[in-house]
């Protein structure tokens, strides 16, 4: 493959631990890079042998971040297109189990001439094929490597990118090594030989930073960095202290705060730009010095295990804030208590029911729609939180019995069912309705005055769907149909009449906000939450702060 000679390729590793914040280092290089005016690409090379993402357990890996062209990814490109403001395609995400696939398919069908395939070079070849691929067309292509330096699995990601540079020179590549600098509460010292063994283990197979991104818990001295910069050999301009900020959208602006974007232009031989980031620190400023009413948020959770869960939702919720000057304080709504205790929903200013699958929980996210519906409490409903909607309100207009097949295959009221192409699927990898998909907006609803447009697209994930043989029951039961396809067979959006907002969506709309740009339907559902605000005492578990921090 022909590759653009003046793309450069900056690629980001971690070392000592996991968990770093490798994807937001990466997405914040492409941020203060994409202010100086460059075109920016951005990938994730994740380790997992897994084909792609949509298979692993949010509670265990968080949440899975849908692409436009419907890829199901690892949620650091959620970061990626928070931060660069630009839609990622499947591309931008790759996996171990896509690459191996790739590799034995062709080895199946003769590709290799009869050759014995090998880590190197045929996986080691893939993996650059795939990241020159990505690459076309971009000033700058940023790669992420998922996992920790020393980790099995991503040897060959490592021995890849160390063949680029030799691919494309020097001059194009730059890399980037994410460690950790612990703090010692006995002795009142950070200690680095932790750092200094993870840079020595990247460069055992063959990789030389050109930048460390030091994280830490209490401030870095300039001695510190001496001592990184002559035992890492690595120039002291090019190394980075990153303690922990209160906000991750900091981190660009401490970034270039440290030079970087000029050291990276300057070591891969380019002239000098001048960041432009005044909006980016006027957002900063706005989070870190709210001045704003607060609201109580609460999100009714079926996955509680994980923080990240649903990473996406809470940063739609918080840019919906920092839009409107509130402060929405987001509180965890156990669905399964739910079932057994319906006053965990009082006392909140609004409530959101984001997706998830299977049956658990499922009660208490019905529960929490009708009570919505009977108080006149603001609802925002994501994917799931749609149909349960469409099930409480079923069963309040006398369906006795209503609910999903998915939940209960005997239903007499099956208002919400698997469509007819997904009945024979039996994979379950890459088989729902995924990506974006247009849908049409009614007039004189709340969904019409957010958008203000006639026709969207919006990013799906789902298999089940709201049953057109209940329009007319539903419809005469207070439904209203504010979304659905061009031809009018599928149900995208729907509300409920006469409530001050009660909204909610078969598809994601989470995945398309952005920290400056609120999507439309949490911008909507904020106003109209600090317009009902009630002051009620509250039995809920605040979220923890820490899903803000790096």
């Amino acid at each position: 493959m022909a590759i653009k000679s003046q793309t450069k390729y900056i690629f980001v590793t971690g070392g000592v631990l996991s968990g770093l914040g490798k994807g937001i280092t990466a997405a914040s290089i492409g941020t203060i890079l994409k202010a100086r005016g460059f075109s920016v690409n951005i990938q994730k090379c994740d380790p997992y042998l897994n084909t792609d993402a949509g298979t692993m357990n949010p509670a265990e890996h968080g949440e899975v971040f849908v692409t436009k062209d419907g890829a199901e990814t690892d949620l650091d490109l959620g970061h990626y297109e928070r931060f660069l403001d630009e839609e990622v395609g499947r591309l931008s995400s790759l996996m171990n189990g896509r690459i191996y696939a790739n590799v034995l398919a062709d080895e199946r069908a003769g590709k290799y001439l009869g050759k014995t395939v090998q880590i190197i070079p045929h996986i080691t070849g893939e993996i650059v094929k795939r990241i020159i691929e990505a690459s076309q067309g971009f000033d700058f292509h940023i790669v992420e490597i998922g996992g920790t330096v020393g980790d099995i699995e991503s040897l060959a990601f490592l021995e890849a990118i160390r063949q680029l540079r030799n691919r494309v020179g020097r001059e194009n590549t730059l890399y980037v090594h994410v460690v950790y600098l612990p703090y010692l509460e006995a002795s009142h010292e950070i200690k680095t030989k932790p750092a200094q063994n993870a840079v020595r283990d990247l460069r055992e197979a063959g990789i030389r930073p050109d930048v460390i991104v030091a994280r830490a818990e209490h401030p870095v001295s300039h001695n510190i960095l001496q001592k990184l910069s002559s035992f890492c050999d690595v120039d002291l301009a090019g190394i980075v202290p990153m303690q922990t900020v209160k906000t991750v959208y900091e981190v660009p602006l401490l970034l270039e705060e440290a030079g970087i974007g000029n050291y990276i232009t300057k070591r891969l031989g380019l002239k000098t730009r001048r960041a432009k980031l005044a909006d980016w620190n006027r957002l900063v400023n706005l989070i870190k010095h709210p001045d704003h009413r607060s609201l109580k948020i609460g999100v009714v959770a079926k996955y509680m295990e994980n923080e990240d869960t649903y990473l996406s939702v809470f940063e739609a919720i918080k840019s919906a804030g920092w839009a409107n000057r509130i402060r929405p304080e987001i509180c965890w709504i156990n669905a399964e208590k739910i079932e057994a205790d319906p006053g965990l929903l009082k006392g909140y200013d609004g409530l959101v029911v984001p997706g998830g699958f299977g049956s658990r929980g499922v009660e208490g996210k019905i529960l929490a729609g009708r009570y919505a519906m009977d108080h006149n409490i603001p609802y925002l409903g994501l994917c799931l939180g749609m149909q349960t909607a469409v099930i409480a309100l079923a069963r309040k207009a006398g369906l006795e019995g209503a609910n999903s097949t998915e939940v209960d295959p005997h239903t007499p009221h099956p208002v919400i069912d698997i469509m007819a192409d997904q009945k024979d699927v039996t994979e379950k990898g890459g088989t729902m309705r995924l990506g974006n998909y247009p849908c049409v907006i009614t007039k004189n609803t709340h969904s019409s005055k957010a958008y203000n447009v006639k026709q969207i697209q919006e990013r799906h994930r789902h298999r089940y769907e709201f049953n057109n043989s209940y329009r007319d029951q539903l419809t005469a039961a207070g439904l209203i149909i504010a979304g659905q396809s061009p031809d009018k067979h599928l149900v995208e959006i729907v509300e409920i009449a006469d409530h001050p907002y009660f909204v909610a969506s078969q598809f994601h709309p989470e995945f398309k906000s952005r920290p400056s740009r609120p999507h439309p339907l949490f911008d909507g559902f904020l106003k109209a939450a600090a317009g009902e605000a009630h002051s009620k005492e509250t039995t809920h578990e605040p979220v923890k702060r820490s899903i803000v921090e790096l």
